[in-house]
């Protein structure tokens, strides 16, 4: 992968890596290859980027949730959660994390990857909330029935991280139809574009990506996140 600048917040930098569309076994590959090899020194890293259309399971993921796959690909990987779906126009953010030296644990990792993708919604006057015991970033209907616009999945090895968020941005969301997204049982799923938010997904992750640097390098006494949330 290409060099990519630095951003800074609160004096510990993030590389930030914008990748394009790739294919999601080999970047799976790729993030526990990095994780693997990291020492005390490794710099922390952003890898924002789309997929071409699959069905990933969590570790722990239940075959039920899985319903009529058809010809998506289903990859297996180690993150936490259930199934969930990966297809251009959705905005992928890896976070690569070295939580300790950051000095906060996976529970405020979730809350401050939320209130990233909620801060950027806001942004676009879309008034999101994350929902306690089912992580991610919800959005209510005209009936105030609750829709998933942004997931999250991650994994924890020697207290570094991995994995990390989905925002949809402008893309088909038939295959969701597909399974139970993230386990819950008839959850729809909404996007950036339909709520009058930006249809460019280039746009969203320059926003995302701002948020998330504040987010993540703020010092644990001062994020100003939701505390107690479930972690992945």
């Amino acid at each position: 992968m290409n060099p990519a600048p630095q951003s800074a917040a609160y004096g510990v930098p993030i590389v930030v890596r914008r990748l394009g569309l790739r294919p999601y076994a080999d970047t799976y590959e790729q993030m526990r290859a990095f994780t693997a090899a990291r020492t005390p020194d490794t710099p922390d890293e952003l890898w924002l980027l789309e997929h071409p259309p699959v069905f990933t399971q969590g570790q722990g993921g239940k075959p039920e949730h899985l319903l009529a796959p058809g010809d998506i690909p289903v990859v297996q990987s180690n993150r936490g959660g259930q199934v969930t779906y990966h297809g251009p126009g959705q905005a992928v953010v890896y976070v690569l994390l070295d939580l300790g030296r950051r000095g906060y644990g996976p529970r405020e990792l979730v809350s401050r990857l939320e209130r990233a993708m909620i801060d950027t919604l806001a942004g676009y006057g879309i008034a999101a909330r994350a929902q306690a015991g089912a992580p991610g970033v919800y959005v209510p209907d005209a009936g105030g029935v609750l829709r998933k616009i942004g997931s999250l999945g991650l994994r924890i090895s020697r207290g570094r991280s991995y994995h990390g968020l989905a925002l949809n941005v402008n893309m088909d969301l038939e295959p969701f139809a597909r399974i139970n997204p993230c386990g819950l049982v008839g959850m729809r799923m909404t996007q950036v574009a339909d709520l009058g938010g930006p249809a460019a997904v280039a746009q969203v992750m320059r926003d995302l990506e701002r948020r998330l640097v504040v987010q993540l390098g703020a010092p644990a006494h001062s994020a100003g996140n939701r505390q107690g949330t479930n972690s992945l």
